[in-house]
């Protein structure tokens, strides 16, 4: 039962789905997932992908990115806030009830590796911008960031509603800054770099837009489950995706098209540099804007794995926050984490298949999987795992071969017709009628 003395630390619901009486306000759930996209490294892709393609295609291929991840995550959320299941859950319904292992686990596994390149972000930028020891500062950002997600959902929630503000504010102010030397009339007019032109399809900036938070946002139902009901869980996921996102990646946009970003080809619209040298306030708020900035992606990282891994061992999820919060931070500090981003980004696009069927198969057909879920669920769903295979199959094949179509929509839409397919032709839904008909 949940301690009413100490509601910071109340039962997390690793096992089963969250009680009605235990689920919180739509502002509380959305402030989770609002202040997550709010952040640094969404306002530098936003540049880069503006250096490469100018105003006007850039904005457009953010918003499209942030359309699909909506449909996406809004689904998944809408699940999650009708039946208060958390992503482990819906996994084992939909993969079967050993077959959800490799799905949580992969995922799991992924977010942390986030959590760890996020980490040792933190001191890499500590150490750039002040000057302060690189590994001090991630070592103290690992106990910070581990002893936060501790807490539970509502530690997040708090840490949102801190964070998604204060990167406005400071945002805004670098936007200030900048008018004095920048005219911002021209910011339409630009076209992109020549040097970039043609580096990046539209369908690349789309598939950058949807692969960071491909792994997060198909674990979407750990946060949005607290919902009261399916329609709290869809705001919240509005409040992320496209609000919150968008919001983030035009304060990058705008800094390129303007032209006073700091290399904007690798370091995009990162407006940490321009609030330095202006007062000792601003930059005693900036270094702790980082801290707070990049705390709020990797706690939710880090509960996405502590949820994940709490379920598979049947452990509690505030003991693997410790247990992935020390290994993560061990990677951060040995510094694999920089190795990370390619290969997280490569399984940003595999993992968004995971989701599509399961969107099919927990809402689109849902009275299959209601009556499979009643009855004895199957060990492992062979279908399911097929059409995330032809899937991903697809969506790496495009990545390869033709990006510019947007390799991770291509993935979702093959995922969720092969699914589609595969159970039509294996006769799950005429199976499921007969067994009505002779219960």
């Amino acid at each position: 039962m949940t301690n009413k003395n100490s509601p910071a630390l109340e039962q997390e619901f690793e096992h089963e789905p969250v009680p009605l009486s235990h689920r919180h306000s739509t502002g509380s759930v959305s402030a989770v997932w609002f202040g997550f996209p709010m952040i640094l490294t969404n306002a530098l892709f936003g540049g880069i992908i503006t250096w490469h393609l100018g105003f006007w295609p850039a904005l457009i291929a953010i918003l499209l990115g942030n359309l699909v991840l909506f449909a996406y995550v809004g689904a998944l959320s809408w699940f999650a806030g009708n039946t208060g299941m958390n992503f482990a859950l819906q996994a084992k319904r939909t993969f079967g009830t050993k077959g959800y292992i490799l799905v949580s686990g992969f995922l799991s596994t992924v977010v942390i590796g986030w959590y760890a390149f996020q980490t040792g972000l933190t001191g890499t930028v500590i150490n750039q911008t002040f000057g302060w020891n690189a590994l001090a500062v991630t070592a103290f950002a690992m106990v910070l960031y581990t002893a936060i997600t501790f807490l539970g959902v509502r530690a997040l929630s708090v840490l949102g509603m801190i964070a998604a503000p204060l990167f406005v504010v400071l945002g805004l102010v670098a936007l200030w800054l900048i008018s004095k030397d920048h005219d911002f009339s021209t910011i339409t007019q630009f076209t992109g770099s020549s040097s970039a032109v043609g580096a990046m399809s539209m369908g690349t900036a789309v598939t950058m837009v949807v692969a960071g938070f491909a792994d997060s946002g198909t674990m979407t139902a750990d946060f949005t489950r607290w919902s009261k009901d399916g329609k709290s869980a869809v705001i919240a996921a509005f409040s992320a995706f496209p609000v919150a996102n968008v919001i983030s990646y035009l304060f990058g946009v705008v800094i390129v098209a303007v032209g006073a970003a700091v290399d904007p080809a690798s370091n995009g619209g990162n407006f940490l540099p321009m609030l330095m040298g202006h007062g000792m306030l601003l930059s005693v708020i900036a270094f702790l804007f980082v801290f707070i900035n990049l705390g709020s992606v990797c706690t939710h990282c880090l509960y996405n794995g502590a949820v994940g891994f709490s379920h598979l061992f049947s452990s509690k999820m505030r003991l693997w926050t410790v247990i992935l919060g020390v290994i993560g931070g061990a990677l951060a500090l040995a510094g694999v984490w920089s190795y990370f981003l390619e290969w997280l980004s490569l399984l940003g696009i595999v993992v968004p298949p995971f989701g599509a069927v399961m969107i099919v198969d927990l809402i689109f057909m849902a009275k299959i999987s209601e009556q499979r879920q009643l009855r004895q669920l199957r060990r492992m769903r062979g279908s399911a795992f097929a059409a995330w295979a032809i899937g991903s199959l697809c969506a790496v094949i495009a990545h390869i071969a033709f990006p510019q179509f947007g390799e991770a929509v291509i993935g979702l839409m093959t995922a969720a017709a092969s699914y589609t397919l595969i159970v039509k032709l294996k006769g799950e839904s005429t199976v499921t009628v007969m067994e009505e008909k002779n219960a």
